[in-house]
C-alpha cells in the first residue's frame, strides 16, 4: 500500500511489505511449515462492523483508516474483519540489481505480525486520492490511488501508488480479497485517469 519509515525518516519502505529481509525470513518460515507438513496459520474472518462492509466506498475506507494514525498498536480485528477467508496482500518488489520485480504475498495477519512492531513506534496515515472501479459478475475490481504521510498535516507525500482491490459481495457484506499494488517512482508515475475517482 505504500512505503514507511523504519529510521527516523530518511529511509522509508512499504507498508505492506516492510522490509525485504523480513519477507525473506517469513518465505522461510513458511516453506519450513510446508515441509512439515503444516499451514501457516489463517484464521476465518471475524465479525465485521456493518458500517465498514456495507458498500466499496465503506469498505477502502475501512482498509486505509485501520492502517492510519499515531504511534501506537492497531485495530487488528477490524482490519482482519476486512477481508475475505484465504485473502492476501500482494506487492510487488524490484530486485535492487536487476530491477526484475517479484512477488511478495503475505495473509492478512503475517502482514499485521510485521507492521505491528513499526506502527508501535511510528505514525503513518495513508489515504485515498483516486478510484476506478470495475464490476464483472461478482468480480469487483478497484485501482485505488493513494497517498502516504508521517503527519496528517504534512504538505507532500512521502510515497504515492495504486492499490489494486479485488472486491466480492456475498449478498450481505463486502470483502476484501487480495489487495495487490505497486509504488509510483521515477518512470512509473500514476496515470492521472486514476486521480479521481470513478465508478
Amino acid at each position: 500500500m505504500t512505503r514507511i519509515s523504519l529510521a527516523p525518516r530518511p529511509r522509508t519502505i512499504s507498508v505492506l511489505t516492510l522490509t525485504l529481509a523480513l519477507a525473506l525470513e517469513l518465505a522461510m518460515t513458511s516453506h519450513a511449515a510446508l515441509a512439515q507438513g503444516t499451514a501457516a496459520p489463517d484464521s476465518s474472518t471475524p465479525p465485521a462492523v456493518a458500517g465498514d462492509v456495507r458498500s466499496i466506498d465503506a469498505i477502502l475506507h475501512a482498509a486505509y483508516d485501520v492502517i492510519s494514525g499515531p504511534a501506537g498498536p492497531r485495530d487488528w480485528q477490524r482490519f482482519y474483519s476486512l477481508f475475505a477467508p484465504g485473502a492476501r496482500l500482494i506487492r510487488t518488489i524490484r530486485d535492487t540489481t536487476t530491477k526484475v520485480p517479484h512477488l511478495n504475498p503475505l495473509t492478512p495477519r503475517e502482514f499485521a505480525a510485521l507492521a505491528g512492531d513499526y506502527f508501535s513506534h511510528a505514525a503513518f496515515y495513508e489515504k485515498e486520492i483516486g478510484r476506478e472501479v470495475n464490476t464483472f459478475g461478482a468480480v469487483t475490481q478497484a485501482f485505488s490511488a493513494y497517498a502516504s504521510r508521517h503527519a496528517p498535516d504534512d504538505a507532500t507525500p512521502f510515497a504515492r501508488g495504486i492499490n489494486s482491490f479485488q472486491l466480492f459481495n456475498d449478498g450481505t457484506r463486502w470483502y476484501i480479497v487480495t489487495i495487490y499494488w505497486d509504488d509510483e517512482r521515477s518512470g512509473n508515475k500514476i496515470p492521472d485517469r486514476y486521480l479521481h475517482v470513478a465508478p
